[in-house]
Formats: structure tokens, C-alpha cells, sequence
């Protein structure tokens, strides 16, 4: 499996598996991502600032996910409490295509976000998700991420909507 950025080319297969994620959520009766988010917009605007990445196997995309470098607003408050301080690397939009699930690429896709933000000197990576997307909660508890409190989403079609903060330490903070 290869990592690349995506680029404007990838945008109808992006919107397509956030489709197939969609829908999955919705099956599962969770409000997560049936606001408008995310967009063929913010894939776009995404693909631009070379933030997003796709996991690749033979020409075919498997899996999205953004990597953000800088602090993230709805990260500033939460009930509970962080494994760190300080800066931190976070990842957002996760999602794998629904011939891929349970094949591993979730956990390739946390594994690659760790080494960029281990590279860029991050001493932790930060994420969230929905209470009750309990597929997603399983593959973060196997990628060694841990659940730090709620948070409440802040901007967006999403603003204010309760999620579980999730951080995994990458290397001892000295």
C-alpha cells in the first residue's frame, strides 16, 4: 500500500467513499457526517492545500484521511483531559472504501498519519469521533489511540456536536 496526496483527479472517488461512509453511519442511526460534511468542497479545498491523503493499491483508492498540522478548534475545551500538551498532529475525515473494510487500511492509514507527524516532530496525534460509531472507536483502541473525554465540535455544518477525543503519544515527552 502506497500513500499519496491527493490531487484534483481523486476527487470524484473521494466523494464516492465518503458516500459509502455516509450511508454506513446513517445504517447505524448516528447523525455523524448527514449535515453536509464532508463536502466535494472541502475535498476540493483539501486537494489544494495537499493536506489529505490516500491510501493506494494498485491504482485504487482504499482509504481517505486529512492530516492537520495546525491546533484544531474543537480540541481547546474538553471534558477530561488530554495525554499532552502542547502542539499535536491531528487527523480527520477517515474513511475507507466499502470493498476495503476489514482489511486493514484504517490502521495503515493511523500508522502512516504517526510517522508523518513523528517526522514533523509531533509528540502526539489527536482525533475524534462520533459516541456511537463503535467500528471506528475499535480501530483507534487497535491503533493504540486513547480515549481522553468529550469534546463539542466547533465550526461547520457540525458545530456543537458531541464526540470522544481519542490522542495517541508517539514518543515520551521529555
Amino acid at each position: 500500500m502506497e500513500f499519496v496526496a491527493a490531487s484534483l483527479e481523486h476527487i470524484d472517488r473521494m466523494c464516492e467513499i465518503t458516500e459509502q461512509a455516509k450511508r454506513q453511519l446513517k445504517g447505524m442511526g448516528l447523525d455523524q457526517w448527514q449535515k453536509g460534511y464532508p463536502s466535494r468542497e472541502i475535498w476540493t479545498e483539501d486537494a489544494k492545500k495537499g493536506c489529505t491523503f490516500l491510501a493506494m493499491e494498485n491504482g485504487e483508492i482504499l482509504g481517505i484521511f486529512a492530516f492537520q498540522t495546525t491546533p484544531d478548534a474543537s480540541y481547546d475545551v474538553i471534558d477530561g483531559k488530554w495525554l499532552t500538551d502542547g502542539s499535536y498532529a491531528s487527523m480527520h475525515r477517515v474513511c475507507v472504501a466499502d470493498e476495503a473494510k476489514g482489511k486493514g487500511v484504517a490502521g495503515r492509514m493511523f500508522a502512516h498519519g504517526f510517522q508523518m507527524a513523528s517526522e514533523l516532530g509531533f509528540n502526539s496525534v489527536r482525533i475524534d469521533t462520533h459516541p456511537g460509531n463503535l467500528p471506528m472507536q475499535r480501530a483507534l483502541a487497535k491503533s493504540g489511540f486513547v480515549p481522553c473525554g468529550e469534546i463539542r465540535l466547533a465550526g461547520g455544518s457540525e458545530a456543537g456536536d458531541l464526540r470522544i477525543a481519542f490522542e495517541k503519544v508517539l514518543q515520551e515527552v521529555s
